[in-house]
C-alpha cells in the first residue's frame, strides 16, 4: 500500500515493471510475483543440478496445490489460482478486515473448501484481469463518450458531479463519467484525474480518447465486479483449508 494508505493496488501485468511501478515518490516499491517461472537452460550455477527441469513451472507451492486438489478432488490450474486470489485482493471485504496486517506484511490468501465458490471467485478474477489488461470484450462497449468541438488540448480539468462530465477545457469534455469512476482510487491515484493531469498541456489524440474511454469503462466493471465478489466472500471464509 501507499503510505498512509489502505492496501488497494494489487495489479497485473504482462510485462517486465519497474520496482517503483506504483510511485517514484514514496520509498515503497513494487513486487512482481510471476505465475511462471522459466528457468535458463544456458545457466551454470552452484544450483544448477538441483533444477528438476528445464520446462517452465509454475510459481505455485506444490503444498497449494496438493490440498487444493485433494479438497475439490480435482487439479485447479494455475490461472485459476491466480484469477481465485485476485479476486480475493479485490474484495472490499477482505481489504477492510485485514486492514491492519495488510499495513504491515505481504497479503494472505485464505482458500475456501467450496468447490462452487472457489470456481465463482475465479471468474469474477479472470474478469478483473482481463479488464485490467485492456483486452476485455466488455470494453468494446464504452460508458463513457467524448464531446464538443475545438483542439482537444487538456487545459482546465473540471468535474461536473451533477451532469457526470469531466472538461478538459472550457468546451469539450468526457460524460457518462459517474461519480464512483471519477473517484476510484489504484494506490494513491486517483486515475481518471491522474491520467489527465499527466497530459496537461498536450492535445489528446483520437487513440487517447479512446483509450481514456476504456479506462473509464474498466472501472466501472472492476467496480460492479467488486461488489458481486463481496457478496460471496463471507461465505468463502466460513470454511476455509487449512495447511
Amino acid at each position: 500500500m501507499t503510505k498512509g494508505e489502505t492496501f488497494k493496488h494489487a495489479q497485473v501485468s504482462r510485462n517486465i515493471v519497474e520496482v517503483i511501478c506504483m510511485s517514484p515518490k514514496t520509498s515503497n516499491n513494487g513486487f512482481v510475483f510471476p505465475l511462471y517461472l522459466y528457468p535458463d537452460p544456458d545457466q551454470k550455477d552452484l544450483f544448477s543440478h538441483l533444477k528438476e527441469s528445464k520446462e517452465r513451472k509454475p510459481n505455485i507451492s506444490k503444498k497449494i496445490f496438493s490440498a487444493l486438489s485433494e479438497t475439490y478432488e480435482t487439479k485447479p490450474s494455475p490461472e485459476d489460482i491466480f484469477y481465485y486470489i485476485y479476486a480475493v485482493f479485490y474484495s472490499d471485504t477482505y481489504r477492510a478486515k485485514y486492514a491492519e496486517f495488510l499495513k504491515t506484511d505481504f497479503p494472505r490468501v485464505p482458500f475456501t473448501k467450496d468447490k462452487r465458490l472457489f470456481k465463482k471467485l475465479a471468474e469474477y478474477g479472470k474478469r478483473l484481469v482481463d479488464l485490467h489488461l485492456m483486452q476485455s470484450p466488455e470494453l468494446d462497449s464504452p460508458v463513457v463518450k467524448f464531446q464538443g468541438t475545438g483542439d482537444k488540448r487538456v487545459d482546465k480539468i473540471k468535474y461536473d458531479k451533477k451532469g457526470e462530465r469531466v472538461y478538459i477545457n472550457n468546451d469539450q469534455y468526457f460524460e457518462g463519467l459517474e461519480e464512483n469512476i471519477w473517484q476510484y482510487y489504484i494506490g494513491g491515484y486517483q486515475v481518471c484525474n491522474k491520467w489527465l493531469k499527466d497530459r496537461k498541456g498536450k492535445v489528446l489524440s483520437l487513440n487517447d480518447i479512446k483509450h481514456y474511454c476504456k479506462v473509464a469503462t474498466a472501472i466501472k466493471h472492476t467496480i460492479n465486479i467488486q461488489k458481486s465478489i463481496d457478496e460471496i466472500y463471507n461465505e468463502a471464509e466460513k470454511d476455509l483449508i487449512g495447511w
